[in-house]
């Protein structure tokens, strides 16, 4: 069964509400073995929401449409949608019925363009789960039993989640008499780029679109890592399993030690464990990231496991009198690697990391913004590093933070010979 879903609203168009609900949808269905083809945004335009529907119903068998269904003159998806059937609209008074109860329940007196949500095209019917006001609709397309199929839910998420879950879903899986499971796993990388990684696995692409199977796609996602996202159907959750994990075994076997977690795993929380494992403690200096590694680090639920604290010594004297950092420039290795001492020896800690250099705009020390030195201390060793970022203040601080990590992850796999 082909499917596709078609975001209603405006707003969505002019960038004022992100559209998570399409995402969300896409989702679901691939959880539920449901190819989904295609995510289309339209405005609030009668005109431009027929062509958007009519195109959509020709290429597949069952469209989603979020949004359109409030209270208001601007929300036509219902008389759409029925242009669309070739029908009228009829009041439901069961639906009339349930508004007002919902607005009485409040203390309150129902307007009279609520009402408009009662409408309900000629030959659809109405969704039962209703959280809010707005219904949803089933919409027959032709054939009511061996035709096309729009499913109409409101653009609220708890809303629309509750409609999908409850009854579009279900009926998604009945009408494609299927049983197929579509599961993804995502790979998360550091070091390379998104054209670097293609390279790399150019051929391994090329091997799954000969063979058929399960197919790569890559997402970057900035500080938290490029992702490589494996996608498989199968006919149950244990044949999707087993080709995702071999997959996968064949990508890390490619790629090497850049993937540093999977699915939900950041980062910190992969540097963690690792520590935890090794019963290590954790101690960061941080100047031009000013706290983000810390902060990220506690972001992790159960942090305390491993890290010992954070000392932000932004100004050269802190530096010198808290870290021990020498005269001389503070953008520089003599710096950075006094300040990985400085951080293991004022924390007690067991490991550390530390960054010192120039966020921008204006250069310092010599260096030109976009210059990081950054050090990790592992054992009472002390490696340090220089970097030169490309990019604007915000962007070369977040990077600073998952290349210093992602340092200490390196060095932490190898102390263990992993």
């Amino acid at each position: 069964m082909r499917c596709e879903v078609v975001a209603v609203g405006t707003e969505l168009l002019l960038g004022q509400i992100v559209d998570t609900n399409s995402s969300w949808i896409g989702g679901q269905l691939a959880l539920a073995g449901i190819d989904c083809h295609r995510h289309t945004a339209v405005g609030d335009n009668r005109e431009r929401m027929l062509v958007a529907f009519r195109e959509a119903l020709e290429r597949s068998d069952a469209v989603i449409v979020t949004g359109g269904l409030g209270p208001t003159q601007d929300d036509i998806t219902r008389e759409v949608v029925a242009e669309v059937m070739g029908v009228g609209l009829e009041r439901d008074p069961g639906i009339v019925a349930e508004i007002e109860r919902r607005f009485s329940g409040r203390g309150r007196q129902m307007p009279a363009n609520n009402l408009r949500q009662a409408d309900v095209p000629v030959g659809a019917t109405a969704i039962p789960e209703m959280p809010g006001t707005a219904p949803g609709l089933v919409c027959p397309i032709g054939d009511p039993v061996g035709g096309r199929v729009l499913y109409a839910v409101p653009g609220v998420p708890w809303e629309m989640q509750a409609m999908l879950e409850g009854t579009v879903l279900p009926d998604l899986r009945r009408r494609a008499d299927s049983e197929a499971v579509i599961r993804s796993r995502v790979l998360r990388t550091w070091g390379r780029s998104e054209s670097g990684l293609a390279e790399v696995l150019a051929d391994e692409i090329d091997r799954l679109d000969a063979e058929g199977g399960p197919t790569l796609a890559f997402l970057a996602s900035g500080m938290e890592g490029l992702k490589v996202r494996i996608t498989a159907k199968g006919a149950d959750e244990d044949e999707v399993a087993a080709v995702l994990a071999d997959e996968e075994e064949r990508v890390r076997e490619i790629v090497g030690p850049i993937v540093f977690g999977v699915d939900d795993q950041n980062m910190e929380s992969v540097v963690l464990d690792e520590l935890v494992a090794q019963g290590l403690t954790l101690a960061t200096a941080e100047s031009l990231t000013g706290g983000m590694i810390g902060t990220r680090l506690t972001d992790v639920p159960g942090a305390s496991r491993a890290f010992r604290g954070a000392i932000v010594a932004y100004d050269g004297d802190v530096k010198r009198g808290l870290l021990g950092v020498p005269e001389g420039p503070v953008v520089s290795e003599a710096a950075v690697v006094a300040m990985a001492e400085g951080a293991c020896r004022v924390l007690c800690a067991d490991v550390s990391v530390a960054v010192t250099g120039v966020a921008g705009p204006d250069p310092q020390d010599g260096e030109k913004p976009g210059t990081v030195w950054m050090a990790t201390s592992v054992d009472g060793v002390v490696e340090a590093a220089k970097v030169e970022f490309p990019f604007d203040r915000s962007l070369t601080r977040q990077f600073t933070v998952i290349t210093v990590l992602d340092a200490l992850r390196r060095r932490l796999l190898s102390r263990r010979g992993a």
